[in-house]
């Protein structure tokens, strides 16, 4: 081999290794790498045009799928929700399901949630929340959740609040969606609104 070719490998060898420290892979995969496909400068000499050829095209098929790899958990962890997400909180849009005239009548804004009548600000089924809706504030309860709760306990697709007077007496007169059965055994006077429920899970 001439002093050309050597000259040519060696830059070849050198671009890959800093192109594979810029991936930031791990440590294991890169001394795999270096011990099987870029070999000393000593070694490399030796090899044939063929043999480098065969390993530079193995090298950059192993890296483009581990890219791939890379950017699919990239794109799925971008769209995961979190616990926190998922919480009644400030802000949060719930839905009424009860048959009263002022959750019921179509409005632009959802109602959202303004305070959360709990210490850690977080509202859980049998909580109390403080409601903005069709610009009025309005006391509610929750009866369901999108947030993963206690095992055995029902999840929602949406967050489910009847409206509630200030005495603690519902607003309608029958709730629409079920709710859930462990509000029975629940502290706290919830017998008028359970009364009003159409079926349970």
């Amino acid at each position: 081999m001439t002093m050309i070719e050597i000259d040519h490998i060696e830059r070849a060898r050198v671009g890959y290794i800093g192109w594979i420290r810029s991936t930031a892979l791990s440590a294991h995969l890169c001394s795999v790498y270096f011990n099987v496909f870029l070999e000393p400068s000593a070694h490399v000499h030796d090899v044939d045009a063929l043999a480098q050829d065969m390993a530079l095209q193995r090298l950059s098929g192993s890296f483009s799928g581990l890219i791939v790899q890379n950017s699919s958990k990239i794109l799925q962890r971008a769209f995961s929700v979190s616990v926190v997400a998922a919480a009644i909180q400030k802000m949060t849009r719930v839905r009424v399901v009860d048959n009263s005239s002022l959750g019921n009548t179509p409005y632009h804004r959802p109602p959202r949630v303004i305070h959360v009548y709990t210490k850690n600000g977080v509202g859980k089924v049998g909580d109390k929340v403080l409601l903005a809706i069709k610009g009025q504030k309005k006391k509610a309860l929750i009866v369901g959740h999108k947030m993963p709760g206690d095992r055995m306990t029902p999840r929602f697709d949406s967050n489910n609040v009847v409206l509630i007077e200030d005495n603690g007496n519902p607003t309608g007169t029958r709730i629409k969606v079920p709710i859930p059965t462990h509000l029975r055994q629940m502290e706290g006077d919830f017998s008028k609104v359970l009364a009003i429920a159409s079926s349970f899970v």
